[in-house]
């Protein structure tokens, strides 16, 4: 099965997490080492377009791999970033969340990651995004993908948290 990315379509190979309603995948293009892309699985051009559990979902799994791309990236900070709309940058029309993991002196100037977000996905000779291959981007997707296997089996912090509450005798 094949996601649909607005005009593209997406080998299962480049998703490491798919959810009810979103999925995330690797970058063909990444800016920075472990740009990854977060998107509802209903192709829609819009963010003011998605349902609120769409809206919920995304933004839960966003802050999911978040977490996980920070770490396996070694990056300091994120940079999360959604270009809604063509004046505001979005060349694929489809909603979907560019999440950067940073470092220190990443870019001369802080901002600059967002001129490079703007030209990434384009032919730029002084660019420092590249394509990747199909393989590349597999390698780096199951990596991921380990990373959601792993949480899948592990309890969860509101799980712990009512574990411990039901433990812990009512005060009177």
């Amino acid at each position: 099965m094949s996601f649909r990315f607005g005009q593209h379509l997406i080998k299962p190979s480049v998703v490491f997490l798919k959810t009810e309603l979103s999925f995330a995948l690797v970058n063909r293009k990444p800016v920075v080492p472990g740009h990854v892309l977060v998107c509802p699985l209903r192709p829609v051009e819009r963010f003011r377009d998605l349902r609120p559990d769409e809206v919920a979902d995304l933004f839960q799994v966003t802050q999911r791999v978040g977490t996980v791309v920070e770490k396996h990236f070694q990056g300091t900070s994120i940079t999360f970033s959604m270009q809604d709309g063509p004046e505001a940058g979005q060349t694929v029309k489809h909603v979907h969340v560019h999440i950067l993991p940073r470092k220190s002196g990443d870019f001369r100037r802080n901002d600059n990651i967002y001129d490079e977000l703007q030209k990434h996905d384009r032919e730029e000779e002084d660019s420092p995004a590249f394509w990747r291959s199909e393989e590349e981007m597999a390698a780096e997707a199951e990596v991921l993908r380990a990373y959601f296997q792993i949480l899948l089996e592990m309890p969860t912090q509101q799980s712990f948290t009512r574990a411990r509450e039901d433990r812990t005798p009512e005060r009177r």
